[in-house]
């Protein structure tokens, strides 16, 4: 197999494509990389959630024409069949669904199905972050609102979606007012910056743009999810000076009052590209903090996972997969914690898990499926008798597939 910098140009054009977006104005050549499946032939990103009877269900796009659509589906049997779909948006509109940005779908303390979606403009790498909802269980939704009170045409995109213990609604999302206003002043600014809302009334109205952080990559989804103190915790991969592409993590509040955001990875990598690879992120009950993401470490490279007890520093980063593996998960219930992530061999792609059933004392790792074509990125969920693995495939379909691994190892 080629080595890093050997495949750095075939590692930035595979990334763009698997992302959709492409590579940016202000992307410049990789100094490393890694053999990257094909790039896909469908929008394949799909949201997927289960509601508290224990029903799985997925939103997705669909392509009717030059008509866009986002449709709901439900599964009571783990999976084995799906209704018909379902569409949940009265007009079309664009949509993105593939790599780092596809639709965000999460249940509401009194059931409410809430989705977010990112709309593409006419301009390149423009957008818009939508919202929509259903309060009578998945049968009738909203027209889509715009999350941002901004409306200029620039990058809103890349969203994320949390509830707190309140039932607020948090939407996060990678937003690029800032680089175009430095650039009006002629001033230099290095990427994107992180901006969210809350919602305080069920999805029926947005306040905020509230900002995060300057200097996030451009183009990695955001991380988001509340910890067992009902906090809302973003992380995200930030550009940290001169320009290393590492992670940060901070607390989303609902007045929009955000502490100076701490850093969460220590790779160092120096990297003038953004590799299209935002991180993964939960929590246990005992607060301590679960993390996955993409890196570069001199000429190695791939995807990493370590914990950080509350307090505590993060703990050594260990390796998981070959220099292949890419987009981890992670979902954690009781002391037992997954880890998925993709895996490609040069021919097909399969989703790699590892497990612990004692608090990460140790580990066990198996192959919970594969396929030939093109592939979504793997989502994992707490269902009714443990965690699953949801991942869409071009010829497959959606696959759930529960981890059942011995209990002990």
């Amino acid at each position: 197999m080629p080595g890093w910098p050997t495949l750095a140009a075939l590692a930035l054009g595979a990334l763009g494509a698997t992302a959709g977006t492409g590579a940016h104005a202000e992307t410049q050549a990789m100094p490393q990389g890694h053999m990257m499946r094909p790039a896909k032939s469908a929008e394949l990103g799909t949201a997927a959630a289960i509601d508290a009877r224990g029903a799985i269900w997925t939103v997705s796009k669909e392509v009717d024409g030059t008509a866009q659509y986002l449709v709901l589906r439900k599964s009571d049997d783990d999976g084995a069949s799906w209704s018909a779909p379902t569409r949940i948006l009265n007009e079309p509109e664009a949509i993105a669904a593939d790599g780092e940005s596809r639709p965000k779908l999460l249940f509401g303390p009194k059931g409410e199905f809430y989705v977010s979606y990112s709309k593409p403009l006419a301009m390149p790498y423009t957008g818009e972050v939508r919202f929509i909802r259903s309060l009578d269980g998945g049968q009738t939704f909203s027209a889509p609102v715009t999350v941002h009170a901004d409306r200029a045409i620039i990058t809103h995109r890349f969203d994320a979606m949390s509830i707190d213990p309140q039932g607020r609604i948090y939407v996060a999302w990678i937003d690029k007012r800032d680089l175009e206003q430095a650039r009006a002043r002629q001033q230099d600014y290095t990427g994107a910056a992180v901006y969210y809302a809350v919602s305080d009334d069920r999805g029926a109205s947005f306040h905020g743009d509230y900002k995060v952080a300057d200097h996030s990559c451009e183009c990695c989804r955001i991380a988001l999810t509340t910890s067992p103190d009902g906090k809302v915790m973003a992380l995200w991969r930030h550009v940290f000076t001169p320009n290393v592409r590492d992670h940060a993590l901070a607390e989303l509040t609902p007045s929009g009052a955000v502490a100076t955001p701490t850093r969460a990875t220590f790779d160092d990598w120096h990297v003038d590209a953004c590799p299209h690879q935002g991180p993964a992120l939960a929590y246990a009950a005992d607060g301590t903090r679960h993390q996955a993401w993409f890196t570069v470490k001199g000429d190695d490279g791939g995807v990493y996972y370590a914990s950080a007890a509350p307090g505590q520093p993060l703990g050594s980063p260990v390796k998981l997969g070959s220099e292949q593996a890419d987009h981890a998960a992670i979902a954690v219930d009781g002391r037992t914690i997954v880890l998925a992530w993709r895996q490609f061999n040069g021919k097909a792609t399969a989703i790699m898990g590892r497990v612990s059933r004692d608090a990460g004392l140790s580990w066990r790792e198996t192959e919970l499926a594969s396929t030939a074509q093109a592939s979504d990125h793997p989502q994992l969920l707490r269902g009714r008798d443990g965690i699953v693995l949801v991942w869409r495939t071009a010829a497959e379909g959606v696959r759930v597939v529960p981890v059942n691994l011995e209990k002990k190892p």
